[in-house]
């Protein structure tokens, strides 16, 4: 009685904190078993919108017949930030059923990607970006649930990404330095130890083809378990945008749960680096404004992880 006269969310947020009252979390996290999330829905995506109209149509498209076969619960949410591109009138006509939010103003990747999140309770929540295509038949989204059902302690995985002409686009990484933005922005980062350092940050020295743990995902296409996301937070909301996508994968790791880069599930992804499109960090700060989030977010991320010399391989 008590699920058909509440909505989903409130029910969710009473089991959970009764469960979490019971002290049973360790207990279930422990067995890779969590009964609580048998109420809810499979997957809930969400998805941050400003100014992407054309790829959001894209992306539904494809990620519409994905889902279709998939025999799961999916829910989609699109937050859009007061892009007046008229992206709300289209999901309106083509997708009725689907949980659109308009925001009358931008608020970022991270505070929108949380909103997003909450609206739905869901075993697994799927955080996406608009400027992704999902290959026909490959069943993406029921591959991601399969591996995250069959390895119950690995708190958040990132599919490998192509551009869309199929060439690898670098998405998983190791934990940066402090210069880092420098040596991938500036001819610093072409010879030498800037050279040397740039590589090492993007995995140049992996080929891609196995599945293996990793310090963290580019957050275009970040499918994570809630029950991970309960335990160490969703997105830091201090970070307007850039950055916080390795944050998460860092408290992720911090609180025993593994990242994995899984090679055999694909999605493309064009991925315009608003913030690199003017070269060099001086002429990037004064005549970018994206670029001038993305250095003010890279220095709240390394003074919140100063002397924090963690790395996953020390704790798989």
């Amino acid at each position: 009685m008590l699920i058909r006269i509440l909505d989903n969310n409130i029910y969710y947020r009473v089991i959970h904190q009764t469960i979490r009252k019971s002290g049973c979390i360790p207990a279930c996290r422990q067995a890779g078993v969590y009964p609580h999330y048998n109420i809810m829905k499979d997957i809930n995506i969400s998805i941050v919108n400003y100014k992407m109209k054309d790829d959001i149509e894209k992306c539904l498209a494809s990620l519409s017949n994905d889902i279709k076969n998939s025999a799961l619960n999916v829910n989609i949410v699109l937050i859009d930030n007061d892009s007046n591109d008229d992206v709300g009138e289209f999901i309106r006509k083509k997708y009725p059923n689907m949980d659109f939010v308009a925001q009358s103003k931008n608020l970022g990747f991270g505070m929108s990607q949380n909103i997003g999140i909450k609206r739905h309770a869901a075993k697994y929540q799927f955080i996406l970006n608009p400027d992704t295509i999902f290959p026909e038949n490959a069943n993406t989204i029921r591959k991601m649930y399969d591996f995250m059902e069959k390895n119950t302690k690995i708190g958040l995985i990132g599919p490998k990404i192509i551009y869309p002409d199929g060439s690898l686009q670098y998405s998983c990484y190791r934990f940066p330095v402090f210069f880092q933005p420098i040596f991938s922005r500036t001819k610093l980062g072409e010879r030498g130890m800037g050279k040397k350092i740039k590589n090492k940050f993007l995995m140049m020295d992996f080929d891609h083809k196995q599945t293996i743990p990793v310090d963290w995902v580019m957050g275009s296409a970040m499918f994570a378990r809630s029950a991970a996301l309960e335990e160490v937070g969703l997105f830091d909301e201090s970070f307007f945008m850039y950055a916080e996508d390795s944050d998460l994968c860092r408290r992720m790791w911090e609180s025993g749960w593994p990242v994995y880069y899984v090679h055999d599930i694909v999605i493309k992804h064009s991925h315009g680096r608003g913030s690199a499109k003017v070269p060099g960090v001086v002429r990037a700060l004064l005549k970018n404004k994206l670029a001038r989030i993305h250095i003010k977010s890279w220095f709240r991320y390394m003074w919140k992880w100063k002397g924090n010399k963690k790395y996953y391989e020390s704790k798989s």
